[in-house]
């Protein structure tokens, strides 16, 4: 297993009393993503566990992505994988933020 931390700065403030999300599975091929508020001055942090390693520049790419389009602050995501494609990570990621924002109401 490898573990990987990323962090982007600047994203829009979170409600600190949201309920956390998860989605996904863990399983061959797939990976689960957890959404939890955290009081970060507007940065988003995630943290990868991975069973794929050396693929550090291909996840930042894929979370910078994933970043841009979100833009979420004060927000911890955690990411249990097991050799996703990168597809199958912004789809977990962007099905993760939707249900998020719907429970927040932002």
């Amino acid at each position: 297993m490898e573990t990987l931390r990323f962090e982007f700065p600047g994203g829009a403030p979170t409600d600190p009393a949201a309920a956390p999300v998860l989605v996904g599975v863990v399983s061959s091929g797939n990976l689960e993503v957890l959404v939890e508020p955290l009081a970060l001055n507007g940065t988003c942090r995630i943290e990868i566990n991975t069973a794929a390693r050396g693929f550090d520049q291909v996840w930042e790419a894929v979370l910078r992505d994933f970043f841009e389009r979100s833009q979420l602050g004060d927000v911890r995501i955690s990411i249990n994988d097991v050799g996703a494609t990168p597809a199958v990570v912004s789809l977990r990621l962007d099905q993760a933020v939707e249900e998020f924002r719907n429970r927040t109401g932002q």
